[in-house]
């Protein structure tokens, strides 16, 4: 007996140990690095910089000694900077072509596999957070929380909201109304979408995505360039359709985006108290300045302007929109609307390995100090409309004590040269995220 009892403590014991090895913290020191703090407009002096668990624990210019099991790096003068944030990211549907989506053979399984995928990619590129606008995303945000997969934290909004013959109306031709015919389309089966008509309707769609783990809500406001059926000057969802989306949202603490080009549609989206527009290249100054006088978020992209894949429709649709992109950033900056970037890449899987450079289209209307600021500190501050439906907890987008550890180790300096975030394969020589090195390529 007495036998059996040393075992058992034995046991306890080792149990107890593997467990405390297992929970050990990590710890990284980053030595002799210049900081870009994500708001400044210079690089700091040397300093070093402690990461224990998931936080940044200490900034000093003093030598950092730390014992136990620490990941020691010398950065040897270069650059620490917060993880890019791209605030408009479809991970589904930028990681399939719509052949593939519209396919009859589609394989859902086969599909996330390509997503999981192309999420990694976005991660390794320097993406450490992303604000997903839509589609099917809660099984691989889940998967990327749990470890099962490498990838960026995800800001997910969950299946996209229209209504009937709106710019999330997927339907192909032979599938009918699911109100006149009782049958969900293949989209809405696959949660890409919910097609929602009356105040009704728009509630239930909003409360599912928000049950599902929505941190924000999509609403597709107005017409769109990326699909056949509504023009790009279409106002969609009534007021009180588009007021119902915002309460539910607000009474849940977070808020709702809208898909929405046009002066009439995002007027009425802020009248129904909208916090946040997605694209809006076709806005004209009048409307700008009351985005700006109501703290109204304006969250636009550099569309791209064609590609040997885009059909002839989609190419016509767009010219309004790529034309007015070119007006819309110099003068939403010069009256002050709050500003945040992203990408915004459907349906191009190829597209997507350009998502760094296009960071550099910025440079015509922003400093490259400008520029940093907007795609991780500012980009920052668009994420926390979230409230308590964000799915992390703590500071991002900065290079501070208590900061979430979400870092790149940058070999050279981007406030003098931009580029060389266009070149994350080579430049970026550490990536850490939630405290984890994900690569690392220094000497």
């Amino acid at each position: 007996m007495k036998f059996y009892s040393l075992l058992s403590i034995g046991l306890i014991f080792c149990i107890q140990f593997l467990k405390a090895q297992t929970n050990q913290e990590k710890q990284i020191i980053f030595y002799n690095v210049r900081i870009f703090d994500g708001k400044s407009s210079q690089l700091s002096k040397p300093l070093n910089v402690y990461i224990k668990s998931n936080k940044i624990e200490k900034i000093d210019a003093q030598p950092i000694d730390i014992k136990g099991d620490v990941v020691k790096i010398n950065g040897k003068g270069k650059t620490l900077m917060p993880g890019l944030i791209d605030v408009h990211v479809h991970l589904t549907f930028g990681a399939l072509t719509m052949e593939e989506m519209m396919s009859k053979d589609f394989n859902f399984n086969n599909a996330m596999a390509k997503v999981g995928k192309s999420a990694e990619e976005t991660l390794l590129r320097g993406f450490t957070s992303i604000r997903d606008a839509g589609g099917p995303i809660f099984p691989i945000k889940s998967a990327i929380d749990k470890k099962q997969i490498k990838g960026p934290r995800v800001w997910p909004s969950g299946a996209v909201i229209s209504q009937t013959s709106g710019h999330g109306d997927f339907r192909t031709p032979d599938e009918k109304s699911r109100r006149f015919f009782g049958k969900p389309s293949r989209a809405e089966e696959f949660g890409a979408t919910f097609i929602a008509d009356g105040r009704d309707e728009v509630l239930t769609a909003t409360r599912e995505n928000l049950r599902f783990g929505a941190s924000q809500i999509k609403l597709m406001a107005g017409g769109g360039t990326s699909s056949a059926y509504d023009p790009i000057d279409v106002t969609q969802y009534t007021l009180e359709e588009m007021k119902a989306a915002v309460d539910a949202a607000e009474d849940w603490g977070t808020y709702v985006m809208v898909h929405a080009y046009t002066p009439r549609a995002i007027k009425r989206a802020m009248e129904a108290g909208v916090k946040c527009i997605e694209h809006g290249q076709l806005l004209d100054e009048e409307t700008l300045k009351l985005m700006a006088a109501n703290g109204t978020w304006l969250s636009t992209q550099n569309l791209l302007e064609s590609s040997p894949e885009m059909t002839e429709l989609r190419k016509e649709k767009r010219k309004d929109v790529i034309e007015g992109q070119k007006k819309l950033w110099p003068l939403a900056k010069k009256l002050g609307v709050k500003l945040a970037w992203g990408t915004d890449f459907l349906f191009e899987p190829n597209t997507n390995k350009e998502q760094n450079s296009y960071i550099l289209k910025l440079q015509d209307w922003f400093t490259n100090a400008e520029i940093l600021k907007m795609v991780t500190h500012d980009n920052a501050q668009l994420l926390k409309l979230s409230g308590l439906r964000s799915p992390y907890t703590g500071n991002i987008g900065v290079i501070e004590e208590g900061a979430l550890a979400d870092i790149l180790l940058v070999d050279g300096n981007p406030l003098e040269n931009l580029s060389l975030v266009a070149n994350p394969a080579q430049n970026f020589l550490v990536i850490v995220k939630d405290g984890e090195i994900y690569k690392n390529i220094t000497k």
